[in-house]
């Protein structure tokens, strides 16, 4: 369910650098410290690393260069940054120390904030579907939604309407409201969801 990440080397677009040995002597910032020196360390190029507190982007024009966490690689593209190589692929993980792991008042934490987590990751591609449909039209509007959970169903005070309401995937939401309209539903809206816990 993690979706892997890119730690990139990266540089300003209109930066001289175009190759790993173009920083020798520089000044690399990032969040990844020992990583980041022993990747220059078997490249056989000698840098300054500094730790960086965060949005590590911004400071790529008061530096040389920058390792830093790339999903998408939008937030780069957004700061006018150039990756000049890949330091490492990675997925995130949470980890918990062993000794805390055997104290069951911080094990029911730990198990806490991973669950949440994973409820977060769960929602990141799903969307709340609501719409109102006439009572005529419940059994056509529910055949099209996705079979694996049924629906929400609320009365409404207008006696022959109903309120439906579903978790699905954003992209089916795209095909599917228009075959609910058409099914008879209206009032459609979907709506982000924070958390989905399975």
């Amino acid at each position: 369910k993690f979706q892997p990440v890119r730690w990139v080397l990266a540089v300003p677009e209109e930066s001289p650098v175009r190759r790993v040995e173009d920083l020798a002597g520089g000044i690399v910032a990032t969040e990844l410290v020992s990583i980041t020196r022993k990747y220059f360390a078997q490249k056989g190029v000698e840098v300054k690393v500094e730790f960086s507190w965060g949005a590590t982007e911004v400071k790529a024009r008061l530096v040389d260069a920058i390792v830093d966490v790339s999903e998408t690689g939008s937030s780069l593209q957004a700061n006018q940054l150039r990756v000049v190589d890949t330091v490492m692929d990675s997925t995130p993980r949470l980890i918990a120390n062993p000794q805390a792991w055997k104290d069951p008042w911080k094990r029911e934490r730990i198990e806490k904030i991973a669950l949440h987590l994973q409820g977060a990751i769960e929602a990141r591609e799903k969307v709340g579907l609501k719409m109102n449909v006439e009572h005529k039209n419940l059994q056509a509007v529910t055949a099209l939604l996705p079979a694996e959970k049924s629906p929400t169903v609320s009365s409404l005070s207008e006696a022959d309407w109903v309120a439906v309401e579903v978790i699905v995937e954003e992209r089916a939401a795209r095909d599917l409201i228009p075959r609910l309209k058409r099914a008879g539903a209206s009032g459609i809206f979907t709506y982000p969801l924070n958390k989905v816990i399975p």
